[in-house]
């Protein structure tokens, strides 16, 4: 009797266990699917960018390496000093990426309070330098300020080349200058000091020049230093915000309309393996120079998983190689194109603090 009662009662539960058993198996599935899903799903993020390294996010390579890592990157460009002065930056885009410590600094004073800004990453730098010609760099050389050194051309008396742009000198005024019989003002092209990274480290460099080879500490300092460096700028007229445009002009409307223009290295080996630099283009390297870090600058967290890529990825460290950026793995750089012999720079410096290279600006250009 007991066991025909039992006999039901366990096959009930034998099948109730069943059932629960594909229940919480179907449901398992499900919820690792999600998971799955939600780990596959593309993430989209939109930053602000430097303008000379829009053709590395543009480039197929970077698009399709992105992609392994699910994420989707679009961008608006802007001066990187700009980037530094744009209201509520954070709640408009998920990171920032502009060139240079100063710019950097600045987001991230203004961003203190935001987590994600304590996971900034250098991603890759460059040196500045001067896009020029080798008539130019001819004449320059009879002078007795640029000197080459195997199939690179150097400024080294720095000093000099600042006289003659600070005293008004003009091309006419130089010796040896059959090769461009112009009376234009000799000076060097930059974007605007008050927007722009590049013409910000032209600045850093003149300032540590024009203080006996020292870098500007105070503002005691920046007093008698203020004319000079004032008339580096003033006199170009015009300037524009992004180095971009400048380096463009050079590009096409030749030697009459740029003989020397400041601009980073990156920007010239990219068109190199672009093959859009002609053999009398030659880029200038100060000595000394300075090294200008691009910064990332995350707001959010799939912003950190691009920081985390663009400073260790091995994929994404090669394609920065190719555009003519330096990174930390020297080898990439020593493996792409470039100007024999330039792979070790030694003679560099550091700009000026933050606050230092601030009062410059603001006393040079305070409309800005």
């Amino acid at each position: 009797m007991l066991k025909r009662v039992l006999a039901p009662l366990l096959t009930l539960l034998l099948l109730a266990g069943v059932g629960y058993a594909i229940y919480i198996s179907v449901t398992g599935q499900a919820n690792t699917k999600a998971a799955a899903d939600k780990l596959d799903a593309v993430h989209e993020i939109k930053g602000v960018i430097g303008s000379e390294k829009e053709d590395f996010f543009r480039d197929p390579e970077t698009v399709a390496a992105l992609a392994k890592l699910n994420l989707k990157v679009t961008w608006d460009k802007s001066g990187s000093r700009e980037i530094a002065s744009i209201p509520n930056l954070a709640s408009q885009y998920a990171f920032a990426f502009p060139s240079g410590v100063s710019a950097a600094e600045k987001i991230k004073r203004d961003q203190n309070k935001n987590p994600s800004v304590k996971k900034s990453a250098q991603a890759f730098f460059t040196p500045m330098v001067i896009a020029s010609w080798k008539p130019i760099a001819d004449i320059l050389i009879a002078n007795n300020i640029v000197k080459k050194k195997g199939d690179a051309y150097f400024i080294l008396d720095m000093v000099a080349l600042f006289d003659l742009i600070t005293a008004e000198k003009r091309w006419t005024d130089l010796q040896d200058n059959q090769q461009y019989p112009t009376n234009k003002s000799i000076l060097v092209v930059t974007s605007d000091v008050g927007k722009s990274n590049s013409a910000a480290m032209y600045l850093a460099l003149a300032s540590y020049i024009l203080n006996n080879n020292a870098i500007v500490q105070n503002e005691a300092q920046i007093a008698p230093l203020l004319p000079k460096l004032a008339s580096l700028f003033s006199r170009q007229g015009f300037a524009e915000g992004s180095t971009e445009v400048p380096f463009q002009d050079y590009l096409t409307m030749g030697m009459g309309k740029s003989p020397l223009v400041m601009i980073y290295e990156s920007q010239f080996l990219r068109e190199m393996n672009n093959n859009a630099i002609s053999a009398d283009m030659i880029p200038l390297y100060p000595e000394p120079t300075l090294f200008t870090k691009h910064i990332f600058i995350p707001f959010n967290a799939d912003a950190e998983i691009l920081a985390d890529a663009l400073a260790n990825n091995p994929d994404l460290q090669k394609i920065a190689a190719k555009h003519g950026f330096r990174t930390t793995n020297a080898a990439l750089f020593a493996k792409g194109k470039n100007i024999a012999g330039l792979q070790d720079l030694v003679n560099v410096i550091d700009a000026p603090s933050y606050e230092m290279l601030e009062a410059m600006i603001n006393q040079i250009s305070p409309a800005k």
